[in-house]
């Protein structure tokens, strides 16, 4: 047996016992495993007599919106919506670094080549030694080694941070639903709200032809003596009222057009739809199911709580760092003084390996810090996460009781114009044949104005209330 030999044995000798207590200690895995908090949600929804498992939530968002018009720019806004799209660009850096996260438990290898001319002084105790052993004043170095590391994971803190890397790449996963989810509940708002301006510009064109007949009548009343020039002006004053309104609702929309063309990721233009106002229906099941779906349904909630089992597995990083810590790093390859010999093996051939632990000593205070301050971020994620589920409940609840209300609302909305229409009817026969005064025709005019005004914004607020209502019980996700 050579030298060699022995010495191979001998390394083999001391480092077995080392690799066992590695093997053994990995095992080991500091910090709690995440366990989600305690909600105490309720049974059923405010608002809601029973508790239906099936909801809406379920819906894919073409079976919920079924106007063409409407889809086409949902499809539009999912496709080029820039918001969306920095969401999606964060979720694709989120999975390259998610790849490499799957790597932390190998070893680091690297490969170095070296050459290194070294001509101490020749009355230098360096050059007097060389120049006595190699028989030249200076030496040459050539070097060609792969080189490994590798820190054993021990407590786990690799693990802690491959969780922590999976959480954060889920959480914006999830941050890009929720964005998406935000994007199709925003461009079924400003198309509804489109329509509702469209219904109320036609109401005032229609009450403006109203108005001008109004006037055209009245003015033949002055001529023959029946009004005076004063009946006249308030009619006048009326007409001009109506017509003011005009340009506004033209302005509010091709604000609202340039809103959804921005949605969509195009510049300002026009915005087509397929249906009138009162013909965008209300879908007729709105079940919201029970409130624990929420947690698995709402992207931004599962965002919250992926961002607490990330603070969770950094809580246990934070513990692992004040433990000891084994490392094993090797080297070998060529190595020769000549540049001719360089190759020459195996007499070029070498290796070294080397184990260690470290325990951190004067960082102590330091360690144990960041361990306090990740606890109480850990605990500051608990309370966002539940923070987050009471919104979402609250958002729910307020969406049924607006839904309900409103259709009450409706209701008498919808009584209220009908009663302004025959009003107006009337008032205006019993103006033509002298019976009522010009201001009991005025006022009926403008009673149905704002009865029929305020129906539109009534149906859009409906069709509004349910698209929250989608929204926040989790937007069509599963």
């Amino acid at each position: 047996m050579n030298f060699i030999e022995m010495k191979n044995k001998r390394t083999l000798y001391y480092l077995t016992p080392l690799l066992m207590m590695l093997i053994g200690a990995s095992s080991c895995k500091v910090g709690q495993n995440y366990t989600q908090p305690e909600l105490n949600l309720p049974r059923e929804f405010r608002a809601v007599a029973t508790a239906d498992t099936s909801s809406i939530a379920d819906v894919e968002w073409k079976t919920f919106f079924t106007d063409p018009a409407l889809q086409s720019l949902i499809n539009k806004g999912i496709s080029y919506n820039y918001d969306l799209q920095i969401a999606l660009k964060r979720v694709s850096a989120s999975v390259q670094t998610l790849k490499q996260a799957k790597l932390l438990q190998l070893p680091q290898v690297s490969f170095s080549v070296t050459a290194q001319t070294t001509n101490p002084s020749n009355n230098s105790l360096n050059g007097l030694s060389i120049g006595s052993f190699i028989g030249q004043q200076h030496v040459e170095d050539f070097n060609a080694a792969f080189n490994l590391s590798w820190e054993a994971d021990i407590w786990g803190k690799i693990r802690r941070q491959q969780e922590t890397t999976m959480a954060n790449y889920l959480q914006t996963y999830e941050a890009s639903k929720a964005v998406q989810t935000q994007v199709v509940a925003n461009i079924a708002q400003g198309y509804y709200n489109l329509l509702m301006l469209d219904e109320q510009l036609d109401v005032a064109k229609r009450n403006l032809r109203l108005t001008d007949s109004t006037l055209h009548f009245t003015r033949l009343q002055r001529n023959s003596g029946e009004v005076t020039t004063l009946a006249v002006q308030q009619v006048e004053a009326q007409k001009q009222l109506t017509e003011l309104l005009i340009p506004q609702l033209e302005q509010n929309i091709a604000i609202q057009e340039n809103a959804l063309s921005i949605l969509t990721g195009s510049l300002p233009a026009p915005v087509d739809r397929s249906k009138g106002l009162f013909q965008a229906h209300i879908p007729e099941w709105l079940s919201p199911g029970i409130p624990s779906a929420i947690l698995s349904r709402r992207p931004d909630v599962r965002a919250r709580e992926l961002e607490l089992v990330a603070a969770n597995a950094k809580a246990g990083i934070a513990q692992a760092n004040m433990y000891p810590s084994l490392s094993i790093s090797a080297q070998g390859g060529l190595s020769s003084y000549l540049a001719n010999n360089w190759f020459n093996i195996p007499a070029s051939l070498f290796g070294t390996v080397l184990g260690g632990v470290t325990q951190p000593v004067f960082q102590q205070r330091q360690l144990k810090t960041q361990l306090e301050i990740a606890k109480i971020q850990r605990e500051q994620s608990v309370l966002e996460f539940r923070q987050s589920v009471l919104g979402a409940m609250g958002e729910v609840s307020d969406a049924l009781i607006s839904t309900e209300k409103l259709k009450e609302q409706k209701q008498i909305a919808t009584a209220q114009s009908d009663t302004l229409k025959h009003a107006i009817k009337n008032a205006r026969l019993l103006f033509k044949s002298g019976m009522a005064n010009y201001l009991e025709v005025l006022s009926a005019q403008a009673n149905v104005l704002q009865a029929e005004l305020n129906l539109a914004n009534i149906h859009r607020l409906q069709l509004s209330a349910a698209v929250d209502l989608y929204r926040s019980l989790g937007g069509g996700w599963k």
